[in-house]
């Protein structure tokens, strides 16, 4: 049976980014029998929710063993939505919670830094994030924030996945410094190997 691993990238990221490449040189090195994908996600979050969806399907359909999730700030999100929906268990890095409640910030146009891909962000996106609600089970989660995040409010995901396993960062940042000194932690709490 090959364990499968899915990165989900947040907003404005990309299969390229830095904690997406360390999980991925990590597994490579340390557990190559591990099939570690990271999709490259639409920078709509409706059409990203749905991307990841079907990704989550076809691995439960055509592979017979575990399905862990790895999810980083939107990602974390989306990551939670696919956990509750198909029971799995998912490490969470500095997650967005209920992001329709401050997405509306984000209405208009941005370009995706490491795809250069303009888009624009509508009501309606904030509408499909809103739509996408869950109650997090407390035993599914490892939640990992720093308490410096400058774009989310580290509280907010103590609270929403409170009774979860929780690491704690003083200092830091939204990319979570030092990701690497829980690659191993990560891999064991899902279960892979």
């Amino acid at each position: 049976m090959t364990a499968t691993l899915i990165y989900i990238h947040g907003f404005l990221s990309s299969p390229l980014s830095t904690k997406a490449q360390q999980l991925g040189e990590f597994v490579a090195a340390r557990y190559p029998s591990i099939d570690y994908i990271v999709p490259g996600l639409s920078n709509n979050p409706g059409e990203a929710c749905q991307q990841v969806d079907r990704l989550v399907q076809d691995c439960l359909r055509q592979r017979a063993g575990p399905l862990g999730l790895v999810g980083s700030s939107l990602g974390g999100f989306l990551a939670t939505v696919m956990a509750e929906r198909y029971d799995l268990s998912a490490v969470l890095i500095n997650p967005a919670v209920e992001p329709h409640n401050f997405a509306e910030h984000f209405i208009g146009a941005h370009r995706n830094p490491y795809t250069a891909v303009d888009f624009s962000l509508t009501m309606g996106d904030i509408d499909a994030l809103r739509n996408m609600g869950v109650v997090p089970h407390a035993s599914r989660y490892w939640v990992l924030v720093q308490e410096a995040d400058e774009v989310l409010d580290y509280r907010l995901a103590l609270d929403f996945y409170r009774g979860s396993k929780m690491t704690v960062e003083a200092g830091g940042d939204h990319s979570f410094q030092g990701f690497e000194r829980h690659l191993e932690s990560v891999v064991d709490f899902l279960q892979l190997v």
